[in-house]
């Protein structure tokens, strides 16, 4: 029979590791005991073990994830390693990254959780409740929601509870002030989604301004009523033109960008789409990259000088021949699939320069194709020996470049 001395007081943190490992196999190779009492006894016992160890898993998580140390080893995400070399599952794998992300915001959850005075199932639901909250509200609701778990709620009670807190937020910052997404920039907006039992599934989430325009200018006229005898309420109308839009049924659906000559190469007058919607200078030149997107643009006195088309930026036979080159999105470690990808101008587009041609197009996604515009040092570009573009986002730790790229100084 093998055995196991530690030191706990002199053993590192890997020689901890180890013997909890080396005691968890031992335990799980032992039939339990016969007793249902003492069964119970044992796991409520080895219940709190468990959850002081997610604890510290959560920690080790978070500097994983904070260095970055995954895509070292080809993972392009946390919790794709979490998933692929761990084996977790979807949601699992969200939570504890969610855990480990918001550990330094909840102090005392934090404090209880390593302590064993607070289960892993509590922690992960006052973590989800408070993830998108500001600091200040963060600190309240943690305050709410552990005094609920000292009254014996249950952690579905309080998950119900949290949903209220975050539904009176936002409540709160619809009437007093802009929600303070608005102020985070297009890298804030976002979208949960949970299958159903029954095999539907749940979606909520928040657009900031610049996606809810194209949300509105895509899925407005699809969700319209189909004539009188339609009695779908809106919501309904809006799934319906969503699906549409997923399943490629609009590809006739044009979104117009109505703007100055001078917003489109550097002013700051805004722009607007059709039904007077105002889009701030820097946003509609991020807008009109979109090759879902046609910009208007106007001269002196309101006269119209030139309507981009969806050819301007790629012909279907260049799109041809972009998805066969890049089968995901040119940044390196994106996943997106190329199909699913924009046709992004490698050395930035201007009116008058830089023609669409195939040797100067790549396809990025959505999010790095605005990325790449909005942080242009921060995006080193090579070209492979078949012509293919490799975009690589540079770190702290990476020498940037003093000046421009040469792309941005041509656009």
């Amino acid at each position: 029979m093998s055995s196991i001395a530690v030191d706990l007081d002199a053993a590192s943190t890997m020689e901890l590791v180890d013997a909890a490992s080396a005691i968890a196999a031992e335990l799980a190779s032992r039939s339990a005991p016969e007793s249902a009492a003492a069964c119970m006894e044992l796991t409520e016992t080895l219940a709190a073990a468990s959850d002081r160890q997610e604890a510290a898993l959560a920690g080790f998580i978070r500097v994983v994830d904070g260095a970055r140390e995954v895509q070292r080893w080809g993972f392009p995400s946390t919790r794709s390693w979490l998933r692929s070399r761990l084996g977790m599952r979807e949601n699992r794998a969200k939570e504890r990254l969610t855990l480990a992300r918001q550990h330094h915001r909840l102090p005392e959850t934090t404090r209880r959780w390593t302590a064993g005075e607070l289960s892993t199932g509590y922690a992960a639901t006052i973590t989800d409740t408070t993830t998108r909250l500001h600091d200040t509200d963060c600190a309240k609701a943690e305050t709410i929601l552990l005094d609920m778990v000292e009254q014996g709620f249950s952690a579905g009670k309080i998950a119900s509870f949290g949903r209220r807190i975050r539904d009176v937020i936002a409540e709160r910052d619809g009437c007093e002030q802009a929600p303070e997404e608005v102020a985070r920039g297009y890298d804030r907006s976002w979208i949960e989604s949970t299958r159903s039992l029954d095999g539907g599934r749940y979606i909520k989430g928040w657009l900031n301004a610049e996606d809810a325009a194209i949300f509105d200018g895509t899925l407005a006229a699809l969700a319209k009523p189909a004539g009188t005898d339609d009695q779908r309420d809106l919501p309904e109308r809006t799934a319906a033109a969503l699906s549409s839009v997923l399943a490629g049924g609009h590809k006739a659906t044009k979104i117009t960008l109505i703007c100055d000559l001078d917003t489109l190469t550097g002013g700051t007058a805004p722009a607007r789409l059709t039904d007077g919607i105002p889009i701030p200078a820097a946003q509609a030149r991020r807008i009109a990259l979109n090759a879902g997107i046609a910009p208007l643009l106007l001269g002196h006195g309101n006269l119209p000088l030139y309507l981009g088309h969806k050819v301007r930026f790629a012909t279907p036979a260049q799109r041809q021949v972009l998805e066969t080159l890049y089968p995901t999105c040119a940044v390196h470690d994106c996943e997106v699939p190329g199909t699913l990808c924009e046709v992004d101008h490698v050395h930035g587009w201007a009116l008058g320069h830089n023609p669409t041609d195939i040797d100067k197009l790549a396809l990025t996604c959505g999010w790095h194709n605005r990325y790449k515009h909005t942080n242009p040092t921060k995006v080193r570009i090579t070209t492979g020996p078949d012509g293919r573009y490799t975009y690589r986002l540079l770190t702290s730790r990476d020498a940037v470049p003093v000046h421009p790229p040469p792309w941005l100084q041509a656009a």
